[in-house]
């Protein structure tokens, strides 16, 4: 039978054991001390007290006249006795120099020898000691009786070891109930102490406690999402690396409070909040981060734990995931559209109008062909050259013209490759985008779009116009916002990653009322003086396939060119780049579904 170890005390309980023994150790140690400082200080007044007495008896002139009698005892033992009563000492002797008593308490003592040292005292000195006489272990003194000078007499008085120990006795059962007192107090005290700190360690040991330290701290540091715990006062009481890595902080955060890190206002807000918050997305500077909060209770408000994950690379995949369906969606109607052009040209070769058929086919692709020549023409960058063909099929799709104006010209080699594709599509993208709901539903649905980036000029002006209601100046620094939307909850990141696009990029961003009525939203972004020679090897690195291929579109008449530029990574989100909306009905005397108009 395999006998059960027990299990180790708790670490309150180790604490409260030594506790205990050290207040018993201490409490113990001082009683001793005050016995023995007790008894020493009642053995040297017991020798003041009996010096004095013998002093004052051997100063006294009757003394010294009944040394010269014939009868000292007669005349010096009623006095003897009488002083000792008074004087609360155990004997008073007085003696011939030889040392044969005069006086005794004990009246059989009188005659006999005095047990002690007199030599001293003989030759005229006081003289103190503990010594064994008649009457047991005393604490005496010795003192002569002179008469001009010569010794005729001693006189000794004491008081017994036995009643110093009782005077003492008192004292120390006095200081035994102070001392039991005072353990009991710190007993007391000790255990609501360590009760407190059994509750704070849940009843572990010291060695759960370090194992649970190593534990905290390598789960602390393994998990990749960034993790941070703020005390009751709002301040960081703890942050592994991905927290430091996704937020931009250095290694002496911790202890500073959450307001005073320079996080994006949204972000403070979400740490400072009281309320739970759940999955809520926050911009930074470079980063879309996911963050969950709860705060830490028991009977009290102890602080907040964050979690962070970093959903920038997410958000881009969901994004071009986002805008393949939206192309997917316009060949698909693209398509139904050129089977119903075939079958009218069939129909028309059939009824033998064969002039009529050729016309109308070629019409078609004349119209189709101008638009990707005039997009390719203006447009020398193939990124923004591929959004615009697949934005304008996709506004077209929704009713909604899209125009790019007759000043719009991107010189080949001014964007510089340092600035990345995927910023590009997400800025212009989410704009006409933006554009395009806004306008949808709208007389005369328009959205007008200027990019330029000529020789010579310092900037990439990037300029999105619509013909919708558009935004009232008091709203104009909220619509920039993470969250802020008109179209139901869970929407209005589009602009807010536009904005976080534009500060990483160090350009500006400026909203104002567009001529049509709507909004008018412009970028300014600078470009590089090496721009020019950088620019030009911008290849399809930066695209995903085929975003490259978009001066000739191979597909049916009417297909608008799109079919082989699908859009680049992160061109689209929920409410973004590149998501497609209903299917729209057509602007009177625009062109088809195939067919998006661009300005000449």
């Amino acid at each position: 039978m395999r006998l059960r170890l027990p299990r180790p005390r708790s670490l309150a309980g180790q604490l409260f054991a030594m506790q205990v023994v050290l207040v018993a150790v201490v409490v113990a140690g001082c009683a001793v001390f005050a016995y023995v400082t007790d008894l020493t200080q009642a053995e040297e007044t017991a020798r003041r007290q009996a010096t004095a007495t013998a002093a004052a008896v051997a100063d006294s002139p009757s003394v010294v006249a009944a040394a010269h009698s014939a009868d000292p005892t007669a005349a010096l033992q009623p006095y003897a006795e009488s002083l000792r009563r008074h004087a609360g000492v155990a004997f008073v002797v007085v003696m011939a120099p030889d040392g044969t008593r005069w006086t005794h308490p004990e009246p059989e003592q009188i005659g006999r020898t005095y047990l002690g040292h007199i030599e001293q005292a003989r030759q005229g000195r006081i003289y103190s000691e503990t010594h064994l006489g008649v009457l047991g272990p005393s604490v005496r003194t010795v003192a002569p009786v002179l008469d001009h000078g010569r010794v005729v007499a001693l006189v000794s008085a004491g008081i017994t070891i036995d009643k110093i120990s009782e005077q003492v006795r008192k004292q120390v059962t006095a200081l035994l109930g102070m001392a039991g007192a005072a353990l009991t107090l710190g007993g007391a005290g000790t255990y609501v102490v360590n009760a407190r700190l059994r509750r704070h360690t849940h009843g572990m040991n010291a060695t759960e406690l370090s194992r649970m330290h190593d534990y905290h701290e390598a789960a602390l540091h393994a998990v990749r999402e960034g993790l941070v715990m703020l005390d009751g006062r709002r301040r960081i009481a703890l942050i592994n690396d991905g927290a430091r890595e996704l937020l931009g902080l250095d290694e002496a955060v911790v202890g500073r409070p959450a307001a005073d890190l320079g996080l994006p206002a949204s972000l403070t807000g979400a740490l400072l909040s009281s309320e739970p918050r759940v999955d809520e997305t926050h911009l930074t500077a470079d980063r879309v981060l996911v963050v969950n909060t709860r705060p830490v209770v028991g009977g009290e408000r102890r602080g907040t734990v964050v979690t962070l994950r970093d959903r920038t690379e997410l958000q881009a995949l969901s994004g071009e995931l986002d805008s393949e369906r939206g192309f997917t969606e316009a060949l698909r109607s693209q398509a139904h559209e050129a089977a119903n052009r075939l079958h009218t040209v069939v129909s028309l070769i059939e009824l033998g109008r064969v002039a009529e058929a050729v016309e109308f086919a070629t019409a078609e692709l004349e119209l189709a062909q101008a638009l990707t020549d005039r997009v390719v023409d203006a447009v020398g960058e193939p990124v923004l050259a591929a959004l615009l063909l697949g934005k304008a099929a996709q506004a077209n799709e929704r009713g909604v013209e899209l125009v790019l104006t007759e000043d719009s010209r991107i010189d080949d080699g001014r964007v510089p490759a340092a600035l990345p594709a995927r910023d590009l599509v997400t800025i212009l993208g989410n704009l006409i985008d933006n554009a395009v709901e806004a306008a949808g539903g709208t007389p005369h649905a328009r959205v007008t779009v200027t990019v330029a980036a000529r020789a010579g000029d310092g900037e990439l002006l990037l300029r999105v116009a619509d013909s919708g209601p558009g935004v009232r100046p008091a709203d104009r620094e909220a619509v920039l916002g993470r969250g802020w939307s008109t179209r139901g909850p869970n929407r209005g990141l589009g602009l807010a990653l536009v904005r976080q696009a534009v500060t990483r990029a160090s350009g500006t961003l400026h909203l104002a009322d567009a001529e049509e009525g709507g909004a008018r939203f412009t970028v300014r972004l600078p470009l590089a003086a090496g721009a020019a020679a950088a620019g030009s090897d911008r290849t399809s690195a930066g695209l995903p396939a085929g975003a490259a291929g978009t001066a000739s579109m191979p597909g049916p008449a009417g297909a608008a060119g799109t079919a082989s530029a699908p859009a680049p990574a992160g061109a689209a989100r929920p409410g973004g780049p590149g998501a497609p909306g209903p299917g729209g009905g057509k602007i009177p005397g625009a062109p088809t579904a195939a067919t998006p108009e661009v300005a000449p």
